[in-house]
């Protein structure tokens, strides 16, 4: 279906605002089938994109300040998130012996547990964008690089070499 169909509108003021309002529809898409994967899990994506900063950095601690930095969704309460992380026993935190007013944060075996559980439920739902070809899937992810004005560096010369070996 194209995005004209999705959302019943068959103009658009300009193929800018076409693009835009395609790339909020597909995030939402694309949000609703990840939290379905989560919700059996009592796990938000924020929550989940947490746990996998932690995971990167495991087994070494990590401030709160840094998991903030390192967050898709940077409107997000990291120090909320590590609260509910913390009941749920995903995650211990404790004072920073280089800086006693920051936090250090560890995943625990348990949320390494639960990643892994979820690693395999994510790869399942990641075959949902098998739709694309490797190569388009390296194309889309340059051209939202170059929209967000990101430094895409080697990226268009390593695309345009896969984009010509296809």
């Amino acid at each position: 279906m194209s995005i004209e169909k999705d959302i019943q509108q068959n103009s658009f003021k300009s193929t800018y605002s076409k693009a835009v309002i395609n790339i909020f529809y597909t995030n939402n898409w694309l949000t609703s089938l990840q939290m379905e994967i989560f919700k059996p899990f009592d796990l938000t994506p924020q929550q989940y994109n947490v746990l996998r900063i932690l995971r990167g950095q495991y087994p070494e601690p990590i401030t709160v300040i840094a998991i903030i930095e390192r967050m898709l969704d940077k409107m997000s309460n990291a120090s909320r998130l590590v609260d509910k992380l913390l009941a749920k026993e995903l995650v211990i935190r404790k004072i920073c012996p280089n800086d006693r007013r920051a936090v250090d944060v560890i995943i625990t075996q348990k949320g390494l547990d639960l990643l892994a559980e979820l690693d395999v439920l994510q790869q399942k739902w990641e075959q949902q964008l098998h739709g694309l070809s490797e190569c388009e899937a390296n194309q889309l992810s340059f051209l939202l690089d170059k929209l967000r004005n990101s430094d895409p560096s080697n990226e268009l010369e390593e695309l345009t070499k896969k984009i010509t070996n296809n």
